[in-house]
C-alpha cells in the first residue's frame, strides 16, 4: 500500500467463533455481510432488546363484513411469534385479541339494486371513529360480501373502494360455498368437531340464504346453499312491505301469498310463510326432499349425510334458535327462528342440537394476518417480467396428499374440484395452486404431479394464462422445467417452494431478487377465532423486512 499498512483482513462470518473479535467495526463498509448482536452492561427488559423484537410481533388488523342483513366491522389485533427453538424463520399466530366489534348495523340499500354506497361507508366511518382506529393505524384486514349484498350491481366496485381508501386489504366477494366453509369455521362448528372428533352439520342463516356445511375432524368435507334468508321480506311498523326480493316472492307464493312490494300482510300470515321456509330448510338436510325443495338449492345438495352426530345453527337467524335474540327487525328473521326452534324441539331432525358459538358474527372475519416469505433458491419462473409482480392472487390447496405413488388424474379431479368449491372457474381466474410434498423427490412422482397440473389446468392451459404454483419442498426447479419443456406448457410458469399457504389466503408477489434469485411472497391470510388449524400446523405470518425460509 502506499501509506505502508498492510491492507486491512477481509472480514466474514468466521471471525465470530467463540466471540472472536466481536467489538470489531466495519470502517466505510455499509454493506457488511452478516448482522451484529449488541450487547451492553445495562439490564434491560427483553421487550427492548432488538432480538426480541425481531422475533415478536404484533398486528392490528380490521375485518369488514357487508351481508346480506347486516353490516359489521371487527378490530383485533393479531400476536406472533417466531418459534427459534424450530430453527425456523417462520412466525406462528399465538394469541388473537378482538379489540372493538361495531353494532350490526342494516346493510343499507339504494333500490333493489344497488347498495347505498355513502351510507356504508358511514357505518364503516364510524366504526373507525368509536374504536379510535384511523386507516393508516392498521397493519391488515378483510372486506367481504356474501349472500343478497355479492348480487348487488356495484358490489364488487364498493368493496375494491372500501379497500382502497380505508386500508390495504383483501377483497374476498365469498360465494356460497366459500360462504359455508367460513360461517363453518366462524361458528366454532370446525373448532368443535376437531376437539371432540365427531361429524358436525353447520346449518348457517342470514339475511338472503342458508349455506350448509358438514366438518369431519374439523376439516369441512361438503357444502351447499339454500335460497331460504331472514331478510328476503320486510315491513315496516304499519306492516307494509317495503322490500321484497325475488326469492321472498316466491317464498310468500310457494306459501299461498302473491304479495307485491306495498302490500300490507298480517302477522298470521307472516308466521304461515316463516313455517314453511323452516321446512324448507330442515328438508334440505333430513329430506325427504321435495322437488320445490330443490329448486330452492343454490348449488348441488349435500351428499347422503348418513350418521351426523350434532348440527349447530348460525348466521343472524341462529340467534334466535339459541333463545340469544329476542328483537323483531321487521323481516322473517325472528319468526323463522322460532319456527325452526319449535320444530326441533319436536323432534324435527334425528341429531341432537349442539351448543352455540359465534352467530350472527360468524362470517364477521374478525382479522387478517400479513406474513412474509421468501421463496428458496430453487424458484422457476420462466419470464419474471410477464409474471411479476402479482397483488392478491387467491391460494387453493387442492385436497390430495402426494402418496408414494402419484395419480395425475386423482390430482386433476382435486384441482378441478377445490376450484368448484371456491365457486371459481378455473381457467377465468388466475390463482396459485399450494401443494403438499412428502416423500423421495424421483423424477417419477415429480413428473406425475407436473402432469396431474397440466390436467386440472387444461382451461388455464388452453389459453396461455400465467401458471402459479406453491409448493413446500424443494422441488421447483424440477417441476417448472418438466411443465414446460417436457410437457410442453405454453403458458408462463411460476413455481416457488419453501413457502407454506393454506385455503383462504391471499399473496402479493414482489420482484424478483437479485444476485439472490429470490421472491418476496406477502402472505394475507383469514385468520378464525375457532381455526382447529391454529392447533394442529400453527399458521406463520408476519408483516415486516422479508427473510429467508
Amino acid at each position: 500500500m502506499a501509506d505502508g499498512k498492510p491492507p486491512k483482513k477481509t472480514h466474514s462470518l468466521a471471525d465470530h467463533v467463540h466471540g472472536h473479535d466481536h467489538d470489531h467495526v466495519h470502517d466505510g463498509d455499509e454493506t457488511a455481510d452478516h448482522d451484529h448482536d449488541h450487547f451492553s452492561g445495562e439490564e434491560s427488559s427483553p421487550e427492548d432488546s432488538p432480538l426480541w423484537a425481531q422475533d415478536h410481533v404484533s398486528l392490528r388488523s380490521v375485518g369488514i363484513d357487508i351481508g346480506s342483513s347486516g353490516t359489521q366491522v371487527i378490530f383485533s389485533r393479531i400476536d406472533l411469534r417466531r418459534m427459534g427453538e424450530e430453527l425456523s424463520s417462520r412466525y406462528y399466530v399465538v394469541a388473537r385479541e378482538t379489540l372493538f366489534q361495531s353494532p350490526v348495523s342494516l346493510t343499507p340499500y339504494k333500490s333493489e339494486e344497488l347498495i347505498d354506497e355513502d351510507a356504508l361507508a358511514a357505518i364503516i366511518d364510524r366504526a373507525f371513529a368509536d374504536a379510535g382506529q384511523h386507516p393508516d393505524d392498521i397493519d391488515a384486514g378483510v372486506v367481504i360480501l356474501t349472500g343478497e349484498a355479492l348480487r348487488r350491481e356495484n358490489a364488487g366496485a364498493i368493496a375494491a373502494l372500501l379497500a382502497e381508501q380505508r386500508g390495504e386489504f383483501v377483497c374476498a366477494s365469498a360465494g356460497h360455498h366459500m360462504e359455508a366453509m367460513l360461517a363453518a369455521y366462524g361458528s366454532g362448528a370446525a373448532r368443535v368437531s376437531s376437539d371432540s372428533g365427531k361429524l358436525v352439520l353447520n346449518i348457517d342463516i342470514g339475511g338472503g340464504t342458508t349455506k350448509l356445511a358438514l366438518v369431519e375432524r374439523g376439516k369441512v368435507i361438503a357444502t351447499a346453499a339454500l335460497h331460504v334468508g331472514g331478510r328476503l321480506l320486510v315491513v315496516d311498523e304499519a306492516d307494509r312491505i317495503v322490500r321484497l326480493d325475488p326469492a321472498g316472492k316466491r317464498l310468500a307464493e310457494l306459501s299461498g301469498f302473491r304479495w307485491s312490494r306495498g302490500d300490507v300482510v298480517d302477522h298470521a300470515a307472516m308466521e304461515r310463510v316463516a313455517g314453511r321456509m323452516a321446512e324448507y330448510v330442515l328438508a334440505s338436510v333430513a329430506g325427504p326432499m321435495s322437488e320445490t325443495v330443490r329448486t330452492l338449492l343454490l348449488t348441488e345438495p349435500l351428499p347422503d349425510l348418513g350418521r351426523i352426530d350434532g348440527v349447530m345453527f348460525s348466521g343472524g337467524v341462529g340467534e334466535y334458535v339459541y333463545g340469544r335474540e329476542a328483537r323483531d327487525f321487521g323481516d322473517m328473521g325472528r319468526l323463522l327462528g322460532l319456527a325452526l326452534r319449535n320444530k326441533l324441539d319436536a323432534g324435527a331432525l334425528p341429531w341432537p342440537l349442539l351448543p352455540p358459538g359465534e352467530c350472527i358474527r360468524a362470517t364477521a372475519l374478525g382479522a387478517s394476518e400479513y406474513s412474509v416469505q421468501l421463496s428458496g433458491n430453487t424458484i422457476y419462473i420462466s419470464d419474471p417480467g410477464a409474471l411479476l409482480p402479482r397483488r392478491n392472487l387467491q391460494v387453493l390447496q387442492p385436497d390430495y396428499a402426494c402418496g408414494e405413488r402419484i395419480d395425475p388424474d386423482a390430482l386433476a379431479r382435486a384441482i378441478r374440484a377445490h376450484f368448484t368449491a371456491f365457486d371459481l372457474v378455473e381457467g377465468e381466474t388466475e390463482a396459485a395452486l399450494a401443494l403438499r410434498w412428502q416423500g423421495t423427490p424421483s423424477y417419477e412422482r415429480i413428473a406425475a404431479l407436473a402432469a396431474g397440473i397440466a390436467r386440472g389446468l387444461q382451461h388455464t392451459l388452453a389459453k396461455r394464462a400465467p401458471v402459479y404454483v406453491m409448493v413446500d419442498g424443494d422441488i421447483a426447479q424440477t417441476l417448472g422445467a418438466i411443465l414446460r419443456d417436457e410437457i410442453g406448457v405454453e403458458s408462463e410458469v411460476l413455481v416457488i417452494d419453501g413457502v407454506v399457504l393454506w385455503d383462504f389466503d391471499y399473496i402479493d408477489l414482489g420482484r424478483i431478487r437479485m444476485p439472490s434469485q429470490t421472491v418476496p411472497v406477502t402472505v394475507k391470510s383469514l385468520v378464525f377465532g375457532e381455526d382447529p388449524r391454529d392447533r394442529s400446523a400453527p399458521r406463520n405470518a408476519r408483516k415486516g423486512t422479508p427473510r429467508s425460509v
